[in-house]
């Protein structure tokens, strides 16, 4: 069972990598392996609306980190998305990212996303941590991802990494939610084996507010 990490900063190894480094010693302790994958701090466009992904598998017109990370998603069993606060919101490569990874799978029939867990990580400074949380966790439950949840919303504070190390209760959130998600999977997996069926999908079904 692998986990990916995926740092929203523009600072590789800022506060939000710290925070997804305590949820990766819970999940490998566990016996859950982690992969990482930074979305860098080139800029990253928006989604466009083009339709390209319906038309190529699930691919996005921009060949950029979307699809690099669209390929290396497809073998992971669970996710945790971090990013830090920016403007009481997340900041604008992880939205711009997400945006385009979770509407490019969905519309290009890929569905590597439903039924796996995945969780929201945040740090901030000082404010906007619980706004940037609701943010995030809205693209997990259009995609049927049980959302993983730890012993406080998961949030850590701190300017830097040195400072992040401090935040007692933020770092224990980070290691409740890594032992979280890795039982959760085992719980998964438990179920695939006992013969769990999974729910069968319905046809889709659009409702326009315009009538």
């Amino acid at each position: 069972m692998k986990v990916m990490l995926v740092n929203g900063s523009p600072h590789k190894d800022g506060t939000t990598s710290r925070a997804l480094d305590e949820v990766q010693r819970a999940l490998e302790a566990d016996g859950i392996e982690v992969g990482r994958f930074w979305v860098g701090a080139k800029p990253i466009a928006g989604c466009l609306g083009c339709g390209h992904c319906a038309k190529h598998a699930g691919e996005c017109v921009f060949g950029d980190v979307v699809n690099d990370f669209n390929r290396l998603a497809a073998d992971y069993d669970g996710f945790v998305f971090g990013t830090p606060v920016h403007y009481a919101a997340a900041s604008g490569a992880i939205t711009s990212f997400m945006d385009r990874s979770f509407y490019s799978q969905a519309c290009g029939g890929v569905h590597m996303y439903p039924f796996k867990p995945a969780a929201t990580v945040v740090v901030a400074r000082r404010g906007g941590c619980s706004s940037t949380f609701d943010q995030l966790n809205k693209y997990y439950t259009i995609v049927q991802m049980p959302v993983i949840s730890a012993s406080y919303w998961n949030m850590v504070y701190g300017t830097s990494a040195e400072e992040a190390e401090r935040d007692e209760e933020g770092m224990r959130t980070m290691r409740v939610l890594g032992h979280n998600m890795a039982y959760f999977l085992k719980c998964r997996q438990a179920a695939d084996e006992a013969g769990v069926e999974r729910p069968e999908p319905e046809p889709p079904a659009r409702t326009s507010f315009i009538r």
